[in-house]
């Protein structure tokens, strides 16, 4: 591998703690790959990784008595393992690598989080031993490793995040595979929208004036948002189906149902567009005569606030390493729970290529995801991540930048949410007017 003789942190006193991580990772890749590779050709979906999870605490059980590992953390396939802290047992940074190892439904890893798994694992132990090598560091460190289940269907961080998991981390890594190498994308805000119908059932030909049809809510709804996107942000997002329309042709359906998804590029933007989508969802109750239940029923993914110092760092460690970096798109609708974490605690969330132009969520994805070509990418990028560590903790003044880079993020975030919740009650006013006007 090709190593950095001056570190992206501008010490030269870390350019060996830098060879020494690179080192470790390539000393693993046997074992690391076997774990990749059971998670890979056992797939198991969201909430269901008992295989991953176990294989995982096995994996850092068998480091030795300096890891210390809880099975089954806050949540039933969650774990920690954790290392530390190293020079010093008070005032520790606390740092974090994250594993995502669920799959998705009749995919397999086709988004390659048995990659995202070993990246997690092969970062940490590179970092700590490049960590048991120094005599003195400026701040002690503890290392943790923490199992995060669920990415795809509920969520598991924000559950781990509300259960107190981040509360004692000052620093998140983690890395996903994509199609190409990127060390930041805006990853955008997601809601999933259930939205009911309620009318009244009826024989659709003997006497229809007795019912209350849900079905036209539904399809006025339907229509209604359609209409809306015409006046929509360009980056904004909402789409979805008609679950359920009704029985038979003979009957007025007395129940309709409908599923969205509401994306928008940051979380502040979020509320406009559920503002504007839940009146169109009204009014269609209000021209049929139905009563309606609108419902949020799984977690907001945030999107990802960006933190220049780590992401410029992770470029410099990664170029390093002889990974390139093109031209980043214009636009990118990804979401991930990770986005909740960069809201409470500094992180970077880099992407990797594996070798493949596939698609995430393809079977070709998932075959790519336990090829051997991965293991060359997979490798590189756990390199570059413990590195970046390496960096902040090895440097004060880095470490102080990250954690400006997260404040300066979250007030802007802030700002956005603040203007966007005041277009929110406007659009709620103008709905109250409309249908007082109506009523009169």
């Amino acid at each position: 591998p090709q190593f950095m003789l001056q570190p992206a942190g501008g010490s030269p006193s870390t350019s060996s703690v830098h060879i020494q991580t690179a080192w470790h990772i390539d000393s693993l890749q046997d074992e690391l790959r076997s774990l990749s590779w059971d998670i890979w050709s056992r797939p198991e979906v969201a909430g269901s990784e008992t295989n991953a999870h176990d294989r995982l605490v096995r994996f850092f059980s068998q480091r030795g008595r300096t890891w210390t590992v809880q099975s089954r953390y806050k949540l039933p396939t969650a774990f920690r393992a954790s290392w530390g802290p190293v020079g010093g047992a008070s005032s520790a940074v606390h740092v974090a690598f994250l594993c995502e190892y669920d799959a998705l439904p009749g995919l397999g890893h086709a988004c390659g989080h048995n990659l995202i798994a070993e990246v997690g694992a092969a970062a940490a132990l590179g970092l700590q031993a490049a960590l048991e090598e120094q005599t003195q560091l400026p701040v002690p460190v503890k290392i943790s490793v923490l199992g995060t289940p669920a990415e795809e269907a509920i969520g598991g961080k924000i559950e781990l995040i509300q259960a107190g998991a981040f509360s004692d981390i000052d620093l998140v890594f983690m890395a996903h595979p994509a199609q190409q190498d990127a060390p930041f994308l805006p990853t955008v805000t997601v809601a999933e929208v259930t939205v009911k119908y309620h009318g009244k059932a009826s024989h659709a030909s003997a006497y229809p004036w007795e019912g209350v049809n849900a079905l036209d809510a539904a399809v006025l709804a339907y229509s209604n948002l359609s209409v809306l996107r015409q006046q929509l942000r360009p980056e904004w997002r909402l789409h979805g189906i008609i679950k359920h329309g009704g029985t038979k042709p003979n009957i007025i359906p007395a129940y309709a149902e409908l599923e969205f998804y509401l994306r928008t590029p940051e979380l502040g933007d979020l509320h406009d567009l559920k503002a504007k989508a839940e009146a169109c969802f009204r009014a269609a109750a209000l021209a049929t005569g139905c009563q309606v239940e609108i419902i949020y029923p799984t977690q907001t993914y945030f999107n990802i606030l960006p933190n220049a110092t780590l992401a410029n760092l992770y470029r410099s460690n990664g170029e390093a390493l002889g990974i390139e970096f093109p031209e980043q798109p214009g636009s990118f609708s990804g979401s991930t729970d990770f986005g909740n974490i960069s809201f409470v605690v500094p992180g970077i969330h880099p992407f990797f290529y594996i070798g493949t132009d596939a698609l995430n969520h393809t079977e070709e994805y998932a075959d790519a995801a336990g090829a051997e070509e991965a293991q060359l990418h997979t490798l590189r990028t756990a390199k570059a991540l413990a590195m970046t560590a390496v960096d902040v903790v090895c440097c004060p003044d880095l470490l102080q930048r990250a954690r400006d880079d997260f404040s300066l993020a979250k007030r802007q975030q802030e700002t956005v949410a603040k203007k966007s919740a005041q277009s929110s009650v406007n659009v709620s006013l103008e709905a109250v007017r409309h249908v007082s006007l109506l009523k009169n």
